[in-house]
């Protein structure tokens, strides 16, 4: 399975367009996007497929979902960051995100756009994997600095970093772990107009 996750920048970020151009040079299986705003009737009237999208709440951005094949999904609220989190939130705000799971061809596979709270995103990763515990994969901007340590999982992203801001150093956000399948193949495409880079991975069963 051909997996391809991004991060679209929901203020003048990438586009119905943008998305088409990566799905058709690389026909992926299943193309997940955080801050995505675009309607999903928008996006099956140019890519054809099936897709679903979920605005956090408060928000306009939110979690979606794309594939040429029929899928289910599920939504699972994570826990709120504490305003007491490192970075302190300041200037960040603290909502209600939500993970989207996906099943497809067997597979659970989960996006994640995680808090920038460094106990908050870690916290959401453990209550995700106790609500499913039988995913496969959780994949998207993980917002975590370091070495991420589930058990059973392997971080197969690539290595590079994948985030670009004004005045920061680039950071290395956007993930993918798996587990009971082997990745083959994983590359990161140029930025575009997000401030993240897409990552592409080919995912299959062990």
């Amino acid at each position: 399975m051909r997996v391809l996750s991004w991060n679209l920048l929901w203020r003048n970020g990438a586009g119905i367009d943008d998305l088409g151009r990566l799905v058709e040079t690389h026909r992926p299986d299943l193309v997940l996007m955080q801050e995505a705003t675009l309607p999903a009737d928008a996006l099956t009237r140019q890519l054809g497929g099936f897709c679903v999208r979920k605005a956090m709440s408060g928000q306009l951005y939110g979690p979606a979902v794309w594939s040429p094949r029929r899928f289910t999904t599920t939504v699972e609220p994570l826990p709120v960051a504490s305003k007491f989190d490192l970075p302190v939130p300041l200037f960040r705000l603290i909502d209600v995100r939500l993970a989207l799971i996906v099943c497809l061809d067997g597979l659970q596979i989960a996006t994640v756009h995680l808090d920038h709270g460094q106990i908050a995103n870690r916290r959401q990763l453990r209550h995700l994997l106790r609500a499913h515990q039988q995913l496969h994969a959780v994949i998207g901007d993980f917002n975590a600095l370091g070495t991420l340590s589930l058990p059973g999982f392997a971080d197969v992203g690539p290595r590079c970093a994948t985030h670009r801001a004004k005045g920061l150093v680039p950071l290395r956000l956007d993930r993918c772990l798996i587990r009971g399948l082997r990745c083959t193949n994983a590359v990161s495409l140029a930025y575009g107009k997000s401030d993240h880079r897409p990552i592409l991975m080919d995912l299959e069963p062990i």
